[in-house]
Protein backbone atom coordinates (compact mmCIF):
# COMPACT_ATOMS: atom_id res chain seq x y z
CA UNK A 1 0.00 0.00 0.00
CA UNK A 2 1.44 3.38 -0.66
CA UNK A 3 2.18 5.45 1.87
CA UNK A 4 0.19 9.00 2.21
CA UNK A 5 1.99 11.95 1.24
CA UNK A 6 3.69 14.17 3.28
CA UNK A 7 3.13 18.00 3.60
CA UNK A 8 5.28 20.06 5.35
CA UNK A 9 3.20 23.81 5.35
CA UNK A 10 5.53 26.62 6.40
CA UNK A 11 3.22 29.72 7.17
CA UNK A 12 4.63 33.37 7.45
CA UNK A 13 4.68 36.89 6.51
CA UNK A 14 5.69 38.01 3.32
CA UNK A 15 9.13 38.28 2.86
CA UNK A 16 10.03 36.11 6.46
CA UNK A 17 12.10 34.11 5.03
CA UNK A 18 9.62 30.75 3.63
CA UNK A 19 11.10 30.29 0.56
CA UNK A 20 14.91 30.65 1.90
CA UNK A 21 13.60 27.91 4.78
CA UNK A 22 12.14 25.63 2.04
CA UNK A 23 15.37 25.69 0.35
CA UNK A 24 17.29 24.59 2.75
CA UNK A 25 15.01 21.97 4.06
CA UNK A 26 14.08 20.51 0.95
CA UNK A 27 18.01 20.31 0.50
CA UNK A 28 18.71 18.36 3.50
CA UNK A 29 15.52 16.09 3.96
CA UNK A 30 16.24 12.28 3.57
CA UNK A 31 13.10 12.15 1.18
CA UNK A 32 12.00 13.73 -2.10
CA UNK A 33 9.95 17.00 -1.50
CA UNK A 34 8.39 19.26 -3.99
CA UNK A 35 8.66 23.11 -3.25
CA UNK A 36 5.64 24.57 -4.17
CA UNK A 37 4.49 28.61 -3.95
CA UNK A 38 2.25 31.17 -4.89
CA UNK A 39 5.90 33.30 -6.22
CA UNK A 40 6.74 30.10 -8.44
CA UNK A 41 3.44 30.17 -10.56
CA UNK A 42 3.86 34.01 -10.55
CA UNK A 43 7.54 34.00 -11.39
CA UNK A 44 6.74 31.15 -14.18
CA UNK A 45 4.38 32.91 -16.12
CA UNK A 46 1.92 31.15 -15.30
CA UNK A 47 0.12 34.04 -14.48
CA UNK A 48 -0.37 37.32 -16.82
CA UNK A 49 1.19 39.73 -14.20
CA UNK A 50 1.67 42.16 -16.77
CA UNK A 51 -1.90 42.12 -18.06
CA UNK A 52 -2.88 42.34 -14.37
CA UNK A 53 -0.17 45.20 -13.57
CA UNK A 54 -1.02 47.34 -16.85
CA UNK A 55 -4.80 47.23 -15.91
CA UNK A 56 -5.85 44.88 -18.47
CA UNK A 57 -7.46 42.44 -16.25
CA UNK A 58 -9.03 43.32 -12.43
CA UNK A 59 -6.69 40.93 -10.17
CA UNK A 60 -9.96 41.24 -7.92
CA UNK A 61 -12.18 39.16 -10.15
CA UNK A 62 -9.92 36.23 -10.88
CA UNK A 63 -8.42 36.28 -7.36
CA UNK A 64 -10.98 33.76 -5.53
CA UNK A 65 -10.80 31.29 -8.17
CA UNK A 66 -7.15 31.73 -8.47
CA UNK A 67 -6.01 30.77 -4.74
CA UNK A 68 -9.25 28.14 -4.70
CA UNK A 69 -7.34 26.48 -7.71
CA UNK A 70 -4.02 26.79 -6.31
CA UNK A 71 -5.61 24.85 -3.37
CA UNK A 72 -6.72 22.40 -5.54
CA UNK A 73 -3.60 21.56 -6.96
CA UNK A 74 -1.84 20.79 -3.66
CA UNK A 75 -4.41 18.06 -3.44
CA UNK A 76 -3.27 16.84 -6.84
CA UNK A 77 0.04 16.78 -6.70
CA UNK A 78 -0.34 14.73 -2.79
CA UNK A 79 -3.01 12.27 -4.34
CA UNK A 80 0.12 11.10 -6.95
CA UNK A 81 1.79 10.57 -4.08
CA UNK A 82 4.25 13.63 -4.13
CA UNK A 83 5.38 15.20 -0.74
CA UNK A 84 5.37 19.17 -1.03
CA UNK A 85 7.45 21.75 0.93
CA UNK A 86 4.58 24.60 1.04
CA UNK A 87 5.08 28.25 1.35
CA UNK A 88 1.95 30.31 1.68
CA UNK A 89 0.51 32.76 3.81
CA UNK A 90 -3.47 32.32 4.97
CA UNK A 91 -4.75 35.48 3.64
CA UNK A 92 -8.55 34.75 4.55
CA UNK A 93 -9.55 33.28 8.01
CA UNK A 94 -11.76 30.79 5.85
CA UNK A 95 -8.66 29.32 3.69
CA UNK A 96 -6.98 26.96 7.27
CA UNK A 97 -10.18 25.18 7.44
CA UNK A 98 -10.91 24.84 3.76
CA UNK A 99 -7.37 24.13 3.68
CA UNK A 100 -7.47 21.38 6.46
CA UNK A 101 -9.99 19.51 5.07
CA UNK A 102 -8.86 19.48 1.52
CA UNK A 103 -5.54 17.87 2.94
CA UNK A 104 -7.01 15.84 5.44
CA UNK A 105 -5.56 12.53 4.06
CA UNK A 106 -2.41 13.63 3.75
CA UNK A 107 0.89 13.74 6.68
CA UNK A 108 0.70 17.40 7.07
CA UNK A 109 3.24 19.37 9.52
CA UNK A 110 2.44 23.57 10.17
CA UNK A 111 5.37 25.43 10.69
CA UNK A 112 4.70 28.96 11.87
CA UNK A 113 7.72 31.09 10.75
CA UNK A 114 7.79 34.64 12.51
CA UNK A 115 9.89 37.50 11.80
CA UNK A 116 10.64 40.63 13.34
CA UNK A 117 8.63 43.79 11.88
CA UNK A 118 11.81 45.97 10.71
CA UNK A 119 13.15 41.98 9.13
CA UNK A 120 9.96 42.24 7.18
CA UNK A 121 10.59 45.61 6.29
CA UNK A 122 14.00 45.65 5.44
CA UNK A 123 13.70 42.44 3.35
CA UNK A 124 10.19 43.78 1.66
CA UNK A 125 11.96 47.15 0.34
CA UNK A 126 15.10 45.10 -0.58
CA UNK A 127 13.39 43.05 -2.83
CA UNK A 128 11.19 45.30 -4.46
CA UNK A 129 8.54 42.92 -5.99
CA UNK A 130 5.90 43.45 -2.84
CA UNK A 131 3.19 46.31 -2.87
CA UNK A 132 5.05 48.20 0.26
CA UNK A 133 3.45 47.66 3.70
CA UNK A 134 2.54 43.71 2.77
CA UNK A 135 4.49 42.50 4.93
CA UNK A 136 3.63 44.79 7.89
CA UNK A 137 -0.21 44.38 6.92
CA UNK A 138 0.69 40.20 7.23
CA UNK A 139 3.04 40.73 10.58
CA UNK A 140 -0.51 42.27 12.03
CA UNK A 141 -2.75 39.24 11.21
CA UNK A 142 -0.99 36.37 9.92
CA UNK A 143 -0.34 34.15 13.61
CA UNK A 144 -3.91 35.63 14.92
CA UNK A 145 -5.57 32.70 16.06
CA UNK A 146 -3.45 30.39 14.43
CA UNK A 147 -1.89 27.05 16.54
CA UNK A 148 1.07 25.32 14.90
CA UNK A 149 3.16 21.93 15.23
CA UNK A 150 5.91 23.84 15.16
CA UNK A 151 6.47 27.48 15.76
CA UNK A 152 9.97 28.94 15.05
CA UNK A 153 10.48 32.11 17.03
CA UNK A 154 12.05 35.66 15.55
CA UNK A 155 15.38 36.16 14.49
CA UNK A 156 17.40 33.05 14.23
CA UNK A 157 19.78 31.73 11.28
CA UNK A 158 18.12 29.92 8.30
CA UNK A 159 20.32 27.03 9.29
CA UNK A 160 19.25 27.22 13.16
CA UNK A 161 15.58 27.38 11.37
CA UNK A 162 16.23 24.20 8.85
CA UNK A 163 17.38 22.21 12.11
CA UNK A 164 15.23 22.54 14.80
CA UNK A 165 12.10 22.05 11.76
CA UNK A 166 13.57 19.14 10.76
CA UNK A 167 14.35 17.46 14.04
CA UNK A 168 10.34 18.23 15.10
CA UNK A 169 9.58 16.52 11.78
CA UNK A 170 11.31 13.60 12.55
CA UNK A 171 9.93 13.71 16.10
CA UNK A 172 6.33 14.42 14.91
CA UNK A 173 3.55 13.14 16.45
CA UNK A 174 -0.23 12.42 15.98
CA UNK A 175 -2.55 14.04 15.85
CA UNK A 176 -1.22 16.98 14.10
CA UNK A 177 -3.05 20.79 14.24
CA UNK A 178 -4.32 20.21 10.55
CA UNK A 179 -5.88 16.95 11.74
CA UNK A 180 -7.46 18.28 14.36
CA UNK A 181 -8.91 21.24 12.47
CA UNK A 182 -10.29 19.45 9.89
CA UNK A 183 -11.88 17.09 12.71
CA UNK A 184 -13.33 20.63 13.78
CA UNK A 185 -14.31 21.85 10.78
CA UNK A 186 -15.98 18.44 9.69
CA UNK A 187 -17.74 18.66 13.08
CA UNK A 188 -19.23 21.85 11.89
CA UNK A 189 -20.29 21.01 8.31
CA UNK A 190 -21.68 17.54 9.14
CA UNK A 191 -23.90 18.73 12.05
CA UNK A 192 -27.35 19.06 10.53
CA UNK A 193 -29.28 22.02 9.73
CA UNK A 194 -31.66 23.39 12.41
Amino acid sequence: MKERAKIIFIHGASSSGKTTLARAVQAQITEPFWHVSIDHIRDSGVLPMGRFRQGDFEWTEYRDSFFEGFHRSLVAYASAGNNLLLEHILEEPQWTSNLALLLEPFDVFFVGLHCDLDDLVKRETLRGDRRTGSAADDFRRVHQGQRYDLELPAGQTTADYAARLLSAWTARRSPSVFEELALQARGVADRPAK
